[in-house]
């Protein structure tokens, strides 16, 4: 949580801790550079939540209800949250992302984004993002085979 804070801190935004009504989790006023999140969460969901909604003030969304930036801003945060290392060691314990997220502290939302948008399976070899063009890979993790 600390680095969450820190984070929130140079992108110059104020995170506060609220009872909110249903089915608020948190949001981000834009004009006032300040995130809420619900006093309730779990801890794992109050890591998540700050992260999604830095992802909303790292792009600066202001408008409510739209998809591609609430898509954005769960990428971001599951950039934010997890380590392709980390992902890749615990995957190879155990690959379900219910185990992974509870190794992580984080939501299996979380998890899900990670695999569905910031991992390349290919031929049994999960890769992290392309950086600088073909080839280059930041993280290359082998899966290890069923019932070996």
């Amino acid at each position: 949580m600390k680095h969450l804070l820190s984070h929130a801190a140079q992108l110059g935004v104020s995170v506060h801790v609220a009872h909110l009504p249903r089915p608020y989790r948190g949001w981000y006023d834009s004009a006032a550079r300040r995130i809420v999140y619900d006093f309730d969460l779990t801890p794992a969901e109050q890591v998540s939540v700050l992260a999604h909604e830095l992802g909303h003030a790292f792009h600066d969304h202001q408008c409510e209800g739209d998809v591609d930036a609430e898509r954005r801003a769960d990428i971001y945060a599951a950039e934010l949250l997890i380590h392709p290392d980390q992902y890749a060691q615990l995957e190879r314990i155990n690959p379900d992302r219910h185990f992974i997220a509870d190794e992580l502290g984080v939501t299996v939302d979380v998890v899900h984004t990670f695999a569905e948008h910031c991992l390349t399976p290919m031929r049994g070899v999960t890769y992290s993002r392309p950086r600088h063009g073909f080839g280059q890979w930041r993280y290359r993790g082998i899966r290890v085979a069923e019932g070996a």
